[in-house]
């Protein structure tokens, strides 16, 4: 019988010993977002006009994508497609302050059930009913449901308090995984930062950026306003380029940064014109950097076409788990360790809902429009054509007011009259990438891209099918306004 036992514990020791290095075979995982920053952002995205050491930095070490797409231009839905792995429309987060549905799993639950120590801390994670910013007399649905499950779904979970402290609950979390036995687990975060969300800070940096020397893109007017308020952008992405050298170095002193994957990414497009809101390419192209000690080669770019539905099913794969039956987008796993993507994708497609808690009065807070793009083409479909553009975030600010007061006095040049101003918009636009990367050519209608038209409206429409869209299909046997 001693024998016996002894044999028992000796293969529960040596099964416990297994267990504990595997785990610590495992990466962590740092999932560092900005909020609102579209992709020529950052330094070491070829912009000189920037300032960016450390993201440049992690560049230098790891890679960068130059076609990350989050398939939401608005914090709440995006945000719901990095932690499910499926449509805002499927998981039902279109609308601003919707709870994602306790059956819906994310993947963090499926690293905690594997043995990760997970939390989500800083700017608020949107997911909780926009963590249930509101009055007494909404709050009171959130509890009388049980609709608030972040505190469920993953171990640490908490927000930084008016926009501070966002690295002191990291090192919290930190703390916390080290204490009553977890130290040994491998672990998840995801760290919010409000830079650079609006209000923008005019005093974000001591050594400011110059609002003269900086190079415009060619949708922006060039007026002395719209300059300055493009150099406060560019100040609190800066500010936050120093938070993240704080980050890393805390990472380096734990000798953390060596076995963690540590991934930055802007949660969706910068609150700029035809960026936040809008399904234009400021609206969906974020930045996306990526290193992974041993595994990645340093310094290198991808190319590939890869989306915030895909972040899920990666990181799973990185730990080593099957990602959930629901999860749709494909691991890009294979890009992080060879440079060519297992399962490339064609296309992907992307939707625009609600906004904030405004009432329907324009699309700043409502709108309903879709798209689907591939490498080279872009089809948005404006369901709400009749109503005309108004910025999100920015619609009540003086820099958007005197665009306005200039269109008026007809100082506005083409192509800004056109692109922001027109009473309405087109039901369908349709843009050649390649040739026009400013989207300011609208070729549907065009008789010599119509197959093209014709194939990616299919795919949207089919899409919007299999994800149960609510807002009528594209494609119809009968529509009057189909000549828009």
């Amino acid at each position: 019988m001693k024998i016996i036992q002894k044999a028992l514990i000796a293969s529960l020791f040596i099964s416990a010993i297994s267990t504990l290095l595997a785990e610590n075979k495992r990466p962590n995982i740092l999932l560092v977002l900005t909020d609102d920053h579209s992709v020529p952002h950052v330094g070491c995205y070829d912009n000189p006009d920037i300032k960016t050491p450390n993201l440049d930095e992690l560049a230098s070490k790891g890679m960068r994508f130059d076609k990350m797409f989050v398939t939401a231009p608005q914090c709440v839905p995006a945000r719901a497609t990095i932690m499910t792995g499926i449509s805002s429309v499927k998981s039902r987060m279109t609308r601003f302050s919707a709870p994602l549905d306790r059956s819906i799993i994310t993947f963090p639950e499926i690293l905690r059930e594997n043995g990760y120590y997970t939390g989500v801390v800083g700017r608020i994670y949107h997911l909780d009913g926009h963590n249930k910013i509101g009055s007494e007399a909404t709050l009171s649905v959130f509890e009388e449901h049980n609709l608030v499950t972040f505190p469920d779904r993953l171990d640490f979970v908490k927000i930084a308090d008016g926009g501070v402290g966002h690295i002191d609950q990291f090192v919290e979390f930190l703390a916390a995984r080290d204490s009553d036995g977890k130290g040994k687990k491998p672990w998840f975060c995801q760290l919010s930062f409000d830079d650079p969300h609006r209000p923008l800070d005019s005093d974000a940096i001591p050594d400011k950026h110059d609002p003269d020397s900086l190079t415009l893109a060619p949708h922006m007017p060039d007026t002395p306003l719209v300059r300055e308020d493009f150099a406060n952008y560019y100040d609190e992405i800066s500010r936050f380029d120093g938070d993240f050298g704080t980050v890393m170095k805390i990472l380096e002193e734990r000798g953390e940064d060596s076995n963690t994957v540590i991934v930055f990414m802007g949660d969706n497009g910068a609150a700029l014109l035809r960026a936040k809101g809008t399904l234009y390419e400021w609206g969906l192209n974020v930045p996306f950097i990526v290193r992974w000690d041993g595994h990645i080669k340093p310094g290198s770019v991808s190319g590939d076409l890869v989306t915030s539905e895909d972040l899920g099913p990666t990181f799973l794969d990185i730990a080593g788990l099957e990602a959930s039956e629901i999860m749709e987008g494909p691991s890009f796993k294979s890009i992080l360790e060879t440079g060519k993507p297992e399962n490339p994708r064609e296309y992907f497609c992307a939707a625009r809902g609600t906004h904030g808690y405004n009432l329907p009065l324009h699309t700043a807070d409502f709108d309903l429009s879709r798209c689907v793009r591939d490498e080279r083409f872009k089809l948005i479909y404006n369901p709400l054509w009749q109503i005309e553009y108004t910025p999100v975030d920015i619609f009540g600010l003086e820099v958007w007011k005197d665009l306005v007061n200039k269109h008026a006095m007809g100082e506005l040049q083409e192509p800004w009259a056109r692109i922001y101003f027109e009473q309405e918009r087109s039901l369908f636009e349709l843009y050649d990438l390649e040739a026009d990367p400013n989207e300011f050519e609208n070729l549907a209608g065009n008789p010599e891209y119509a197959e093209i038209e014709l194939a990616l409206k299919s795919k949207l429409h089919n899409w919007m099918v299999l994800n149960q869209d609510y807002v009528p299909l594209p494609i119809s046997d009968f529509n009057p306004f189909l000549k828009r």
